[in-house]
């Protein structure tokens, strides 16, 4: 069994709430190592096997069609081990 990930990302120019927030909330905590917070999503998919290409090709329609929205956001597609 192997999974691949896809991480989502919103695109550098599009502003990101959640990121700003938590980049306020470290110091806060104590927390003093980061300059600035990006958020994300990432989804694990598990397949039979060692996945094909089609699969991945397969996998990057459906974050392109469902996962992400490519107007904001921008995806990669990886196999981890």
């Amino acid at each position: 069994m192997a999974k691949i990930v896809v991480d989502v990302m919103l695109k550098p120019e599009i502003l990101d709430p959640q990121g700003v927030a938590v980049s306020a909330a470290l110091p806060r905590l104590g927390f003093n190592f980061a300059k600035s917070v990006r958020q994300g999503k990432r989804f694990e998919i598990e397949v039979d096997g060692e996945p094909t290409p089609a699969q991945l090709a397969e996998v990057e329609k459906a974050a392109e069609t469902l996962l992400a929205n490519p107007v904001i956001e921008t995806f990669t597609v990886r196999v981890e081990k």
